[in-house]
């Protein structure tokens, strides 16, 4: 098969839901609902946290940051979304795909930060509650924002500039309907070292995914010398939206990696779902699941 540079390659091609082109228009409109109430549901976390002093506290700043990830998601995805489901345009240039893969990865990288971060803060809670407030003053949540950002952006930074430096197959299919690194290196037929740099990528996000789990063996433990099975059970309930959240963000791109590296015989229809589920699930059910658990939200 014949290979072509990136200066050459005019349009990368994605797809929608194979088969089902004719309902398009239809399968738009729960994908656009989805949207909707993801980024209505973010906005409003920022705008209560941003308006109510009263929760002016780390375990908020911390949530805003995961919605400000969340939204990033969703504006990322969304426009390449819409250009399939509403309009059946599937090109997209490379450049732009490349720009997209940078936020869709970078945004992910900030929210699994994030779920680290907020897992260390119930651990000092439960912990340390009387030099809780003194070891996360605002100062210091300020700074640990801008580590996350830092960190995100550095880690991807690599991407689109490498990604530029390829030669891509002239059949350049994608299997979903957004840019991911996955597909996008399996469009290349040329040096791969890039790889590298995404495994390391990958690893901080699993090791980020060890860290929230001994995180939660500490909590664990320290809740288990409470002497009260009743106070026990209040000091868990705090953590259940964050559990639902951790659960929600890493089940899918654990799913989807295992797919892209161990499943011999995929089935295309299933990987479209699985990344539909790692994009729009976790920006729609964070709200949600964090509204319906914390009082001061509500």
């Amino acid at each position: 098969m014949s290979a072509l540079n990136n200066s050459e390659v005019q349009l990368f091609l994605r797809i929608g839901i194979p088969g089902l082109e004719h309902a398009h228009i239809w399968i738009s409109i729960p994908i656009c609902l989805m949207y909707l109430v993801a980024i209505i549901g973010n906005s409003t976390i920022l705008f209560i946290i941003k308006t109510q002093p009263s929760i002016h506290e780390p375990t908020y700043y911390f949530l805003a940051l995961s919605a400000i990830s969340d939204l990033g998601r969703s504006f990322s995805s969304l426009p390449t979304v819409l250009r399939i489901f509403l309009f059946n345009s599937m090109g997209i240039s490379p450049n732009v795909c490349f720009a997209q893969e940078f936020f869709i990865h970078g945004f992910t990288v900030m929210e699994s930060s994030v779920l680290l971060v907020v897992s260390l803060d119930h651990f000092l809670a439960f912990h340390n509650p009387l030099r809780y407030s003194s070891l996360l003053a605002s100062n210091r949540v300020a700074n640990m924002g801008l580590i996350l950002a830092t960190r995100s952006i550095l880690l991807v930074l690599p991407f689109p500039f490498t990604l530029r430096r390829l030669k891509y197959y002239q059949k350049n299919l994608f299997s979903h309907s957004n840019c991911l690194h996955q597909d996008t290196m399996k469009l290349a037929c040329s040096d791969n070292k890039i790889n590298v740099i995404y495994g390391f990528v990958a690893l901080c996000t699993m090791l980020d995914l060890a860290l929230i789990f001994l995180s939660y063996f500490l909590i664990l433990k320290t809740v288990l010398s409470i002497a009260s099975l009743s106070e026990r059970l209040k000091a868990l309930n705090t953590c259940v939206s964050h559990i639902c959240a951790v659960l929600v963000f890493y089940v899918p791109i654990i799913t989807l990696a295992a797919m892209h590296h161990f499943a011999k015989h995929k089935s295309l229809l299933v990987i479209i779902f699985v990344t539909d589920i790692f994009l729009l699930l976790p920006p729609v059910m964070n709200p949600i699941m964090y509204c319906a658990k914390t009082r001061q939200i509500w």
